[in-house]
C-alpha cells in the first residue's frame, strides 16, 4: 500500500495494523505518512506496531523510528492478555505520542479475541492532532458498545505535550450477544434524536485554578440558551508538565459525540472554550449523528460487523476517504459517501474475516 494516499498520515498504518491482525493478511506499507512535515515513523506510530506484533506474534521489518517503509505478517489472531504499552520507552527518551491512537488500533483485534484483556498504555493523553481521552472514553468507546464490544477506560494519570507521561487502563471483554445477533452488530445512526444534555470538564495542569474555571465558566454561558442541562467541571490535575484544555460530550438520544481545545501559551481561556463550543455548533446545526472525528474511526468496526451500516456526517473529511480507502485494500467491506446534505455514508462488509 501507498502511505501517501489521500491525506497521507498515521491512520492508513493504524487501521491496516487492526485489519491486518483480523483478517491474517500482512501487509507492505511504503511512504509512511509521507504527507506530514516529519515523514515515517514517530514514537507514537512505531510503539503501535509493535503493539500489533506483540498481540499477533507479527513478524516485522522496517520498524525503527523514521522508517518510511514496514512490512507487518501475523503470526496469529489477536492473544488476549495483560499488556503494557510505553510511548516513551519506545522514543528511547521522554515523548507525548498518543496513547489513544495506539488503543484504537488494538481494541478491535483484543475484543474479537477468546478472552479478556487488560492495556496499559503510556504517553500523552490530551495532546493535538489526536483524539483526547475524553473523546476516547466518552465518546468512541460508547459507539462500539453499542455495537456488542465489551469496553472500559479509566484515566490513571494526565499526559500532555511536551513531556507526556499519562497513562490509560482499558479493559476488554469478549464481545456479548444481544437480543440473538451476534456481534459485531451493525449500527443505523442517520438521526441523532434531540438533544438531552452536555456534559465536560476544563482541566489545567500545574497552572493556576482560574484557569480552567474561566474555560468551564465561558462554555456554560456559552450554551444556557439551548435548554438542556449544561454540567462542565472545572479541574486543576498534576501532570508531569503544564496543559489545559477543555472537553465537552453532547449527550443525544442516539449517541454522545465530542468537543475539545486545547490552550496554548498566549491564548486565553474564554478563546480555549470558544473554540469547543463552536465545534459543537457546527455540528449540532449539520443535522448529522456523527461528529467529523468520530466518522472516520467508526469505519473499521462497521467493516467487521455482521450486516450494513449507515451513518450521517455532514461532510466527508479526508480521514475518512482516506481510511475508507485503506479498508478497501483489504477487501473487508465497500464504503460509499451518498450526497445530500447531511451526507449519508454506508458501510458493506464482506464474509472475510479470519476465523478466530
Amino acid at each position: 500500500m501507498d502511505g501517501s494516499h489521500g491525506e497521507g498520515g498515521g491512520q492508513i498504518l493504524r487501521t491496516a495494523l487492526s485489519l491486518s491482525i483480523v483478517t491474517a493478511r500482512g501487509f507492505r506499507l511504503e511512504n509512511i505518512r509521507a504527507n506530514r512535515r516529519n515523514p515515517g515513523l514517530r514514537p507514537q506510530h512505531l510503539a503501535a506496531v509493535r503493539a500489533a506484533a506483540a498481540i499477533s506474534g507479527a513478524a516485522v521489518s522496517g520498524d525503527a523510528l523514521g522508517s518510511t517503509e514496514l512490512t507487518f505478517a501475523p503470526g496469529h489472531a489477536g492473544r488476549s492478555g495483560d499488556y503494557v504499552f510505553d510511548v516513551a520507552a519506545t522514543a528511547e527518551r521522554g515523548s507525548a505520542g498518543s496513547v489513544t491512537l495506539i488503543l484504537q488500533t488494538l481494541v478491535l483485534p483484543l475484543a474479537l479475541a477468546e478472552g479478556a484483556s487488560t492495556l496499559l498504555a503510556r504517553g500523552g493523553t490530551h495532546v493535538d492532532l489526536s483524539p483526547p481521552f475524553d473523546h476516547f472514553a466518552n465518546s468512541y468507546l460508547p459507539a462500539l458498545r453499542q455495537m456488542g464490544f465489551c469496553f472500559d477506560a479509566q484515566l490513571n494519570r494526565w499526559g500532555w505535550r511536551p513531556a507526556g507521561g499519562g497513562e490509560v487502563a482499558c479493559r476488554i471483554a469478549p464481545a456479548r450477544v444481544e437480543r440473538g445477533a451476534n456481534p459485531p452488530m451493525p449500527l443505523t445512526l442517520v438521526r441523532r434524536g434531540p438533544l438531552r444534555r452536555i456534559a465536560g470538564r476544563a482541566a489545567a495542569a500545574n497552572l493556576p485554578e482560574h484557569i480552567p474555571q474561566r474555560m468551564a465558566d465561558r462554555a456554560r454561558e456559552s450554551l444556557c440558551a439551548l435548554g438542556v442541562p449544561v454540567d462542565i467541571k472545572a479541574r486543576c490535575v498534576s501532570a508531569a508538565c503544564p496543559g489545559a484544555g477543555i472537553f465537552l460530550t453532547a449527550e443525544y438520544e442516539a449517541l454522545a459525540v465530542s468537543f475539545s481545545a486545547l490552550g496554548r501559551l498566549g491564548k486565553p481561556s474564554e478563546a480555549v472554550a470558544d473554540a469547543a463550543v463552536a465545534a459543537f455548533f457546527e455540528h449540532h446545526v449539520s443535522g448529522a449523528a456523527v461528529e467529523p472525528f468520530l466518522s472516520d474511526q467508526l469505519l473499521a468496526p462497521l467493516a467487521l460487523a455482521t450486516g450494513p451500516s449507515t451513518f450521517t456526517v455532514a461532510e466527508p473529511t479526508a480521514h475518512l476517504l482516506t481510511n475508507a480507502w485503506t479498508i478497501g485494500q483489504f477487501g473487508v467491506a465497500d464504503i460509499t459517501v451518498d450526497s445530500g446534505r447531511p451526507r449519508h455514508v454506508r458501510v458493506a462488509p464482506r464474509p472475510c474475516r479470519a476465523p478466530r
